[in-house]
Order: structure tokens, then sequence, then C-alpha cells
């Protein structure tokens, strides 16, 4: 999450969603750069609103900007699929090797899910509370380009995005029958995404 007091913005930090390559870009330029750990770097907007937002409008204003990229559903899952591919997560329970895309989605959609699975819902990160406390500005992650125009006018800066956190290529195939579940089952996320221009 990226905190920007002269421009009044807030960037939060949706997992999966090409946010690491903003805030290398942009961490310089923030007021706060919350980076770490993992937990406070992607606060959703619940956590934001408990923690971070009654800092932020007693001394920046309450008039501040909210922004977060979105990514397409069955993608974002990819993303965490490929990424728990990687070898130092060989042998713990988050680790999706040797595990097709087709197990990881199934483990998804199950009742409890398994630790590798467990990662959580775009639109369940930027639920709106109940005082109102929302994300004002959506960009899809598939035009990031959007994003970062938003950002450079915004910010009055120049934006270089590095390539950061990519993950390996992996077959991303789905069944008819499981890309029908999923989109039944996560049809809030589908919506989101499907809202944003």
């Amino acid at each position: 999450m990226l905190i920007f007091s002269k421009a009044k913005l807030v960037l939060f930090s949706v997992p999966k969603t090409g946010t690491t390559a903003l805030e290398t870009a942009l961490a310089p330029h923030a007021a706060m750069a919350v980076l770490d750990p993992p937990e406070l770097k992607h606060s959703p907007v619940y956590r934001y609103n408990r923690f971070f937002r009654p800092m932020v409008e007693k001394f920046i204003g309450e008039d501040v900007a909210t922004v977060a990229l979105i990514r397409e559903p069955v993608s974002w899952l990819g993303s965490w699929y490929r990424y728990r591919q990687r070898a130092f997560l060989a042998g713990k329970p988050v680790s999706t090797q040797d595990m097709s895309f087709e197990d990881f989605v199934a483990a998804y959609l199950a009742e409890a899910r398994p630790a590798f699975a467990n990662v959580g819902s775009q639109a369940k990160f930027v639920e709106a509370r109940p005082n109102g406390t929302s994300i004002s500005h959506y960009f899809r992650y598939e035009n990031m380009d959007a994003c970062v125009a938003f950002l450079q006018e915004r910010l009055d800066v120049e934006i270089a995005l590095p390539k950061v956190n990519v993950s390996p290529k992996q077959d991303m195939t789905l069944s008819p029958e499981l890309a029908a579940r999923l989109k039944a089952a996560c049809r809030a996320d589908f919506e989101l995404w499907a809202s944003i221009d």
C-alpha cells in the first residue's frame, strides 16, 4: 500500500495484480510505503478502514482518492497457482507443485480450502465498509496503461514499470464444467472485473 499525502491518494496492493511493480516505481514518491509484512502491504479495505483511514483522514484529509487494480478472476487464480509452483515453496502446505491448475481451482472451490488454495477473493478485498470507505478508482490489471496514465497525472511523475514478481508460464486450461462452477461461485469477482471500463 502506498499513501501519497500531496496527491491525496492511496494505492491499494491487491495481491497478484501487478502492484509490486507500481510500488517499486512509486515508493520513493510516497509519503508512506507499507511494503512489509504482507498482511500490512496487502491491507484490504476493511483493514485500511480500521487502522489506516483514521490516520489518513486526520493528517491528509477526508477527500482522499483510493485506487485498486482488479485482475480477470481466472487469470488471478492462475497467477496464484503459478506463484506457488516456485521451488522455494516445495514441500510446504502452500505449494502447488505436482498439481494441475484444474486441481488448484477445484480446491479453491472446496468448502474447506486447503492452505495452497486459500487465497481469498478480490471482491472481498475491496468490499466497501458500512461507513462508506471504498475504492474510488478501479483499473483492470489487463489495462495497466490506463492505471499508469492516471497515476502519472495525479502524482505528476513519470512511471517506468520494472518487471518484478513474474511467475513462470503454465497451462491454465479449465474444463467447461469447472469454469462454470467457478463463475457461479465467484460471481462477485467476475461482476466486479466486468464493471471496470
